[in-house]
């Protein structure tokens, strides 16, 4: 097992310091060819290096690069016509001899499309005819015949996550922009804006300076938060008025008051933006070991954001 490891950290090793020997300057011109191209990344492969290129496309397009695999077999059978004039050509093979590539290499050089080649052999049919050669170092298979792919594969993933990383960094691809392509699951969860869970309009508890105590109380009670903010004659947030404020004014012996001298004053209202991620909220909720927030802009409450919400939606 750890023969196994070791082998393949060794690949990757060589890939790093390959990048101090001119492959970092091929990334950057793939990089420089996609951004011009104005097209999508066709990504193609056979046999194990297909199954690298099909997740280096899905990599891709879920960071906001447009990107597909077309099978190399299946584009001497029409799937050619699934490269567009404008797009770039990135084809995967480690001995880059592929036979099957030979009509999609073929295609490219017809039809001027860029051919970005992921390959250990700059000499072999891809690697010469490529317009960038991602050039990777030679290695030692993890399979003790040395045969199947094993440390390759492994290789041409990591370089395949070198370029959408690098696409998506330059780009300035944010949490909020992929959360637009993975909206299911765990991780669709954790990418929820605060917008999209918090309570809004006439759910929202609040009350103005200078409300008595006893109406306060009818507003925390009806919208059922344990809460209620306090707001300023121009509707800003000043303060919130908490359940355990309300305990604080019975032990006192409670008579009926203004709300200004019943809240709390000790720290400013913990708020956040409604385009914030649900799961900050979380984390500040946590942190400060309370159950709910309001959201603000401007000063201004626009919503409230409960921790319950953020659970049954599985932020957490």
């Amino acid at each position: 097992m750890l023969k196994t490891i070791d082998t393949e950290q060794a690949g990757l090793a060589a890939l790093r310091q390959a990048l101090h020997s001119g492959l970092a300057d091929a990334f950057l011109q793939s990089v420089l060819a996609i951004e011009q191209s104005g097209g999508s990344v066709v990504v193609t492969g056979m046999g194990k290096s297909g199954h690298i290129a099909r997740k280096i496309a899905a990599t891709l397009a879920s960071t906001g690069t447009h990107s597909h695999f077309v099978h190399p077999a299946e584009a001497s059978h029409g799937d050619l016509g699934m490269i567009a004039p404008q797009d770039v050509v990135l084809a995967l093979s480690w001995s880059g001899e592929a036979p099957e590539l030979a009509n999609i290499i073929t295609y490219t050089r017809r039809f001027g499309n860029k051919l970005i080649a992921i390959t250990a052999q700059p000499e072999s049919a891809l690697g010469s005819a490529a317009d960038i050669g991602l050039f990777l170092p030679k290695a030692k298979e993890a399979c003790p015949n040395g045969l199947a792919p094993t440390t390759s594969t492994t290789m041409q993933l990591v370089a395949g996550d070198v370029l959408a990383v690098l696409l998506l960094e330059r780009r300035g691809f944010s949490a909020h922009d992929f959360s637009r392509y993975h909206p299911g699951g765990k991780l669709g969860a954790q990418l929820l804006t605060v917008r999209q869970l918090m309570h809004k309009g006439e759910e929202i508890p609040l009350v103005r300076l200078g409300t008595m105590l006893s109406e306060a109380i009818v507003e925390m009670t009806s919208k059922r938060f344990g809460i209620a903010g306090v707001v300023d004659s121009s509707g800003a947030l000043i303060g919130v008025l908490t359940d355990g404020d309300l305990r604080r004014a019975f032990q006192a012996g409670f008579h009926d008051m203004i709300v200004d001298n019943a809240m709390g004053r000790r720290h400013a209202p913990q708020t956040i933006t409604a385009d914030s991620m649900a799961a900050q909220g979380l984390a500040r909720m946590s942190d400060s070991q309370i159950t709910c927030m309001f959201v603000v802009q401007d000063c201004k409450p626009i919503g409230l954001l409960h921790i319950h919400d953020l659970l049954r939606a599985g932020v957490a």
